[in-house]
């Protein structure tokens, strides 16, 4: 079993890695800039009717679908940060998983864009700026309480484990989101496949944030296992309950997302301060 176990903490740092090379996120910005030009020409191609008729009616329309394209790209990149932050602490998995949340929240605004026409014009499309404004409200009061919640991180110290627990913790933490890469992956390319044979896909992100609610919850088994009071315990529950809030954020219509987004984060700061308050002594981030 230690040595499956080590194997797989073995691949999993080889991937991290290679994904924190400076090489690896140079390539994948300059990928994002030549797929954002390209969306756009496509669209403007099509505009003028340059592509028969049944591709025609696969591609968007609006030139706004480039930006919307983009930053889903971006969110990406940031679903994957997530995976890799995973055997991090607990907080800091859940910090990353509202940087996600704001991120997803402004591609909703520009996802608005699409409705209105080019030249931009919004006269007579004032439910699409109230849903922009909402969005990018939602987004920059994400990002502020956020910081809020990283400075409040600063304040945890470090948990007295042995250093076979610790590695042991890691380990174990490591294959769990070794899995959620492969599956991450593994859902991406099946609604790729969908998309080009012209199938009906599902909603990605709902898909793969309702996976991440049974990974949230055994890392919480799995930290319990290995740091048992209570204060942790609770701590780690309440995290998991946070980011179960952010799925339904995620599933909500909108105005009641974005309301749910916020209170999803400020109960985790709130959970945040009372713990740093009153059990910050205790050993709070390693049995997460």
């Amino acid at each position: 079993m230690d040595k499956i176990s080590d194997a797989l903490s073995n691949v999993f740092d080889v991937l991290h890695i290679f994904w924190e090379r400076e090489k690896t996120h140079r390539f994948v910005s300059a990928l994002i800039v030549v797929i954002f030009i390209f969306t756009l020409g496509i669209i403007e191609l099509n505009n003028l009717g340059l592509f028969p008729e049944t591709a025609a009616k696969r591609i968007a329309a609006s030139q706004y679908m480039s930006i919307y394209t983009a930053f889903s790209l971006v969110l990406i990149l940031e679903v994957i940060e997530l995976i890799f932050a995973l055997p991090d602490s607990m907080s800091k998995a859940v910090g990353k998983q509202f940087e996600i949340l704001a991120l997803i929240f402004l591609r909703s605004s520009f996802k608005e864009l699409s409705s209105l026409p080019v030249p931009l014009n919004i006269s007579g499309h004032h439910e699409a700026l109230f849903h922009i404004l909402t969005y990018g409200g939602g987004a920059i009061a994400i990002f502020t309480l956020l910081g809020i919640y990283l400075l409040m991180l600063r304040n945890f110290g470090e948990a007295p484990f042995s250093g076979c627990f610790l590695e042991s913790f890691i380990k174990a933490k490591k294959t769990v989101a070794l899995l959620m890469l492969a599956l991450f992956c593994g859902m991406g390319c099946f609604n790729i496949w969908l998309l080009i044979t012209n199938t009906p896909g599902f909603n990605f992100y709902q898909y793969f944030f309702t996976m991440l609610i049974f990974s949230d919850i055994l890392l919480v088994l799995i930290a319990q296992y290995f740091l048992p009071q209570f204060p942790a315990v609770f701590r780690n529950s309440g995290y998991a309950l946070a980011t179960l809030l952010i799925r339904l954020a995620l599933t909500a219509p909108v105005y009641y997302d974005v309301l749910l987004g916020i209170f999803s984060l400020t109960f985790a700061l709130v959970l945040t301060f009372v713990y740093n308050k009153f059990y910050g002594r205790e050993p709070p981030d390693h049995g997460k």
